[in-house]
């Protein structure tokens, strides 16, 4: 057995030998560090809204372990960016330390205030760089930001801060209660332009008998949880206009999230919903574009208003985390209406109502998980918070000259519970459907697709040939099976697509009429 004075010297030449090693002696750099990129540009931001965080990877390609004197923004402590090093946040730093063949990250953010800029413009570029060590061995990488400036519209201001309303919605199969924060518009605010974007906090309400305007080419962004309202005896107009460009949508009215960055592009549920109260009157929307939301539109009520409680044309809705349009016991006129890409149903008519859709697309491509409804909804009922059940009447539900398709199979449900007291009238004619029933799992009346009182003329499950319905490419192409088949009493209600070509002489199904893509010349 070894003697434990044999472990002691063992121990004492190794700590010997451990502290006279070099390989933890750092070199200072010499300006040979490689990056990541050449410059980092940090998406578009609102000023004084935080941007993401952004990483710029730098390396040591060196076999020596170096150490960087120093680490600095151009500006300093004046800079609007902010780096984050090993963990340290600031804006100067010493003594950065890369082993050999190693890398770190650095990471930035920003938050830029644009009124203090001396600048006039609605937005600009914001600039400094990242400085590695000094003199002659320093390195650069740049950081630019485009910073827009907005209209914020916050629930404090003035002091008026209230609870609205109570907003239930179906979260992953869950009821969820939300408290909705927000405030009404003050008089000075019920115009909004095309001059700056709006930006708003919390639930924005229209007070009543008053009427939101907006005009052609305004932007809207909501922060999470919040949305519009439009309260007893108010009224929305859109008014957006055809636009020319039909990637920027010049004039449009757009809806959507204040997450400017391009992965936040098609991201669902950003948002709340733009809500129409029971009360509120004449709402009218033309040419807007509603992507991002947990429901596009909720309408409630005025099923017997003289004219539609909501009118809906020329307009696009995706990408919404329930619904894209909701009416629960109202009444909505559509025209050239799209709605694609939605959690629940793209379009559901609950709790009876009345609905009319002239030639639209009523589209359910969801791929962001399972669904439980068909792109199509219409029932005659609604369960109250003690389980009783009411019903009423679905009083009409008119699609003329639609298509109703998706990636699943039926994308319709007609879900009446029957009662002699109620009525539940529908009407599909000259329609392009998806409904495969091959296992008899939907029967009686309803599902008749030979009774002419309900289903006339229609085309079912055959290729309505989309551009690409996973990005809201909802047109149709030349071996689209809606091609000529809509019928011209509803092609002269509605004269024009949605991309303002005259469907008179030969209409289409849907909300446009086709085209042929460039790959069907190759």
């Amino acid at each position: 057995m070894k003697h434990p004075a044999y472990f002691v010297l063992t121990l004492v030449f190794l700590l010997l030998w451990s502290s006279c090693r070099k390989d933890f002696e750092f070199s200072p750099s010499t300006g040979t560090l490689e990056f990541s990129k050449d410059t980092v540009y940090l998406d578009t931001v609102f000023t004084n809204i935080g941007s993401s965080t952004y990483q710029l990877k730098v390396y040591n390609r060196s076999n020596k372990d170096i150490v960087i004197p120093s680490v600095k923004l151009g500006r300093e402590e004046n800079s609007e960016y902010r780096l984050n090093i090993d963990g340290i946040h600031g804006k100067t730093f010493e003594n950065i330390e890369i082993l050999a063949k190693d890398s770190l990250y650095v990471f930035i953010e920003t938050t830029v205030d644009i009124a203090n800029k001396s600048t006039t413009e609605n937005q600009f570029l914001y600039t400094d760089a990242i400085e590695f060590d000094s003199g002659t061995n320093q390195q650069k990488v740049p950081l630019v930001t485009l910073v827009k400036d907005a209209v914020f519209i916050y629930p404090n201001r003035d002091n008026t801060t209230k609870i609205i309303e109570t907003l239930t919605l179906n979260i992953d199969g869950e009821a969820v209660e939300t408290q909705l924060q927000g405030r009404e518009l003050l008089p000075e605010e019920l115009n909004f332009t095309n001059e700056k974007p709006y930006v708003i906090y919390g639930f924005a309400a229209v007070p009543n008998g008053e009427t939101l305007t907006i005009d052609a080419g305004a932007r809207i962004h909501f922060h999470a949880e919040s949305g519009l309202i439009v309260t007893n005896g108010a009224s929305l107009k859109v008014n957006g206009s055809y636009s020319t460009n039909q990637e920027l949508l010049e004039n449009d009215v757009i809806f959507e999230g204040d997450r400017l960055e391009p992965a936040f592009a098609d991201t669902p549920g950003q948002w709340g919903t733009i809500w129409l109260f029971e009360g509120s009157i004449d709402n009218q929307i033309n040419y807007a574009t509603i992507k991002n939301a947990s429901v596009g539109i909720l309408c409630d009520g005025e099923v017997n208003a003289v004219s539609s409680k909501l009118s809906i044309t020329n307009s696009q809705i995706y990408n919404s985390s329930n619904f894209g349009i909701l009416g629960r016991n109202t009444s909505i006129t559509g025209e050239n209406v799209v709605i694609n890409n939605s959690g629940k149903s793209s379009f559901a008519g609950v709790f009876g109502g009345k609905y009319n859709f002239t030639h639209s697309t009523i589209a359910n491509y969801w791929s962001n998980g399972f669904r439980q409804f068909p792109a199509l909804l219409l029932n005659n009922y609604t369960i109250d918070d003690e389980g009783v059940t009411h019903v009423t009447d679905l009083a009409e539900a008119n699609f003329n000259n639609c298509i109703i398709y998706g990636n699943d199979n039926p994308e319709i449900l007609l879900d009446e519970i029957e009662d002699d007291a109620v009525t539940f009238n529908f009407k599909f004619t000259n329609c392009l459907i998806r409904f495969q029933d091959s296992n008899n799992n939907f029967t009686g009346p309803n599902y008749d697709l030979n009774d002419s009182n309900r289903y006339e003329n229609n085309v079912f499950n055959a290729t309505p040939d989309f551009k690409d319905p996973s990005t809201n490419q909802l047109i149709i192409g030349s071996e689209s099976n809606a091609i000529n088949k809509g019928t011209a009493l509803f092609a002269t209600q509605v004269p024009t697509d949605i991309l303002n070509v005259n469907r008179t002489a030969a209409p289409d199904l849907g909300a446009y009429q086709h085209i042929i893509f460039e790959e069907d010349n190759q």
